[in-house]
């Protein structure tokens, strides 16, 4: 179940930069490093590994979209927990089990109650 995510224009904002490590003097003078903001959700990711800045705005939307992904999954996993936990809210306990509540409770009462005899001696 993969969707293609649409990437809007006009909810992007990319910012450029100078990068640091590889590259040598290209890197050190050349904004080659991008910053991809999305707008909707406030998602940013940056991108500086490449030589060039063509190749990291490549990278940065890859990365972007994979973040937005990533985000629908989280949500949807979420709703789904929250489905299964109000389904065992609801459901209501056998009388077998029932039965086994209250065979526990009353082998605890009991515990409990041979405690106090030995305050006696």
């Amino acid at each position: 179940m993969k969707k293609d995510i649409q990437l809007k224009e006009e909810d992007l904002v990319e910012e450029f930069s100078r990068s640091g490590g590889r590259g040598g003097q290209n890197v050190q003078k050349v904004e080659t490093r991008v910053v991809l903001r999305h707008l909707p959700t406030g998602i940013t990711v940056v991108a500086q590994e490449e030589r060039f800045r063509e190749a990291n705005r490549i990278r940065a939307r890859k990365r972007l979209v994979e973040a937005l992904m990533e985000r629908e999954r989280r949500i949807r996993l979420a709703k789904a927990a929250e489905r299964s936990q109000e389904r065992s809210r609801k459901a209501k306990r056998s009388r077998g089990t029932k039965r086994e509540l209250v065979e526990g409770k009353r082998k605890r009462a009991k515990i409990k109650e041979g405690r106090g005899k030995w305050k006696d001696f």
